[in-house]
């Protein structure tokens, strides 16, 4: 575990060091002054266009929940509504990986740019669709470009600062992902039923626009001009097919069991375990075969490392969860209305947004990462062990006190452990590290949304003789097993003895679940424990790109 020799606070002056922190060791020799000075202006427009991409590529998540009924009516499909999400989810977490390496071969610039004209493509595709085939391949294509731009993004920040500075940036990132979250319902609402669903892509056309021009004239780091056949050659290809095609079969088991397939049916265990197969082959590829592997398997044989991942896919788990099903105890519990759930949730997600930036600033001001990981782990710990004593009733003083300690628990750790996991790789190991993390982060909100509805699901076939009792046959079929979530609003109307029945099910359902995403959270707080301090310099030289670079990594150059 991290001890005192290792982990102290700077808080005495800009120029004091950290005495009783772990010193670097001569494998990590002090970084040379940066080369390449930028004015405030230029890095406030470029922090400012890369937060703004950031933030499209993030709402599309989240804009279509809404959306979604009023999407499948206009296009004629009963049908199409899971693959709306799911389309973008896959393709966003399959390609995550690829991304860093593509950028170390051809640069980080040319790379966003691709991945920002990618999501510009999917999203007008999205806008002009006729059908929902159409619909489904431009959210794909959405979700390739998406990836690319969450990625990129951390990794252009990494390049952009110094590790003492990235921690005020990273924060703004996270802050970032917190209010794509709580308004892509609201906004997705609003042009579904006020203006047309078509304008939840439309609105990425002039943004991202926008972006890609003042990006190409200002983000200015190294390019190295690689050429193309000698970059294709370079490039892991069956690491590629491989973590793309397991993360795929992976993900569409875990989206479609319960929904579309039984879960125990051959359809849905086939995807599974082809798709464990598939990441086992892909461990094998990067071990034995790669050249240059899309994950150095390097990465993973340092204690802090494998901290900060573990953390990360924690802290993912617990995230997304609040968010997502909060929601649903405001509507099935208290009976709450889709507008005023969402007011509702606004004390976690503004706790959430605050205590993101504000740990950034934290950490610039100390140099101590640490601290600020594990406190946030631990209070995220205590909050969703208070979501489990939610009330049944409105009594708001408990909703939204327990809300803000979840939120500033959950808001530290979006781009902590990424600090801590890039001030512990060499700068060349910065790209696949960071596309590493962004992969982790994704694969683990995916599987959030299913063990949830998992747990919520069996907790609501559980309580089935009670329901039948109450409310007869037919009523609590509907709140059966995974139709109970899609009936939500049926239990709102619910009057007298039938209404507390039914919401004291959904209640003692929410609660079992949450009592799963707490001990997620104390996993995590646990895991935390082994990442390292390291001192965090304020000297910063930009990491050059390309094939020598990959070849030194390669060697073990530095």
């Amino acid at each position: 575990m991290a001890g005192e020799d290792e982990i102290q606070a700077n808080t005495q002056s800009r120029h004091s060091s950290l005495e009783d922190v772990e010193q670097p060791s001569a494998d990590f020799p002090p970084s040379e002054p940066t080369q390449t000075q930028r004015s405030k202006l230029e890095n406030t427009v470029i922090t400012t266009s890369l937060l703004a991409a950031l933030f499209l590529s993030a709402l599309d998540v989240t804009i279509v929940a809404t959306a979604i009924p009023t999407i499948s009516e206009d296009l004629h499909s009963s049908t199409g509504y899971v693959w709306i999400g799911a389309s973008y989810v896959l393709a966003n977490a399959a390609c995550a990986p690829t991304w860093g390496t593509l950028s170390d071969i051809w640069g980080r610039k040319s790379i966003l740019l691709a991945t920002l004209i990618i999501f510009w493509v999917g999203s007008l595709l999205c806008g002009a669709a006729v059908n929902m085939t159409m619909l489904i391949v431009g959210r794909a294509v959405q979700g390739i470009g998406g990836g690319g731009v969450n990625t990129l993004v951390n990794i252009c920040i990494g390049d952009l600062f110094s590790v003492r500075e990235r921690g005020f940036y990273y924060g703004l990132v996270g802050a970032v992902w917190g209010v794509s979250s709580a308004l892509g319902p609201v906004i997705g609402g609003v042009f579904a039923y006020r203006a047309s669903w078509r304008w939840c892509f439309y609105i990425n056309l002039p943004i991202s626009g926008v972006g890609i021009v003042v990006l190409y004239f200002a983000l200015k780091l190294h390019n190295p001009r690689t050429p193309m056949v000698d970059g294709l050659r370079a490039l892991d290809w069956l690491g590629s097919l491989t973590v793309i095609g397991g993360t795929v079969l992976l993900l569409l088991g875990l989206e479609l069991g319960g929904v579309i397939f039984p879960w125990n049916s051959s359809t849905t265990i086939c995807l599974i375990i082809f798709g464990i197969l598939m990441a086992c082959l892909f461990v094998l590829i990067e071990a034995k075969h790669a050249n240059y592997p899309i994950v150095p398997l390097r990465l993973f044989s340092d204690r802090s490392n494998i901290g900060a991942f573990a953390t990360c896919f924690c802290h993912a788990l617990i995230a997304l969860s609040a968010s997502y099903w909060l929601p649903l105890y405001f509507q099935g519990v208290i009976a709450a209305t889709s507008l005023m759930s969402g007011v509702y949730i606004l004390p976690y997600l503004l706790a959430t947004c605050i205590m993101s930036a504000a740990s950034g600033f934290i950490i610039r001001l100390t140099g101590n990462y640490f601290y600020v990981i594990s406190a946030g782990m631990a209070i995220a710990t205590v909050g969703f062990g208070l979501f489990v004593d939610l009330p049944s009733n409105k009594e708001f003083t408990k909703i939204i006190l327990y809300q803000l300690v979840a939120g500033i628990g959950v808001g530290p750790n979006y781009q902590s452990p990424l600090i801590a996991l890039q001030n512990n790789v060499e700068p060349h190991d910065i790209g696949s590290a960071t596309s590493t993390y962004g992969f982790i982060r994704q694969l683990a909100s995916a599987i959030s949304i299913v063990i949830g509805g998992v747990v919520f699901n069996n907790k609501m076939q559980a309580q089935q003789d009670k329901l039948r009792k109450a409310l007869g046959p037919k009523l609590a079929k509907m709140l059966s097993g995974s139709s109970a979530s899609s009936n939500v609003f049926t239990v709102a109307e619910l009057q007298g003895e039938k209404g507390r029945v039914a919401r004291g099910a959904f209640l003692t359902a929410l609660r079992t679940m949450y009592i799963m995403f707490a001990v997620f959270a104390g996993l995590g707080l646990v895991a935390s424990l082994f990442i390292k301090q390291r001192q965090m310099s304020r000297d910063h030289q930009e990491h050059k790109t390309g094939l020598q670079s990959l070849e030194k990594s390669r060697n073990g150059e530095k």
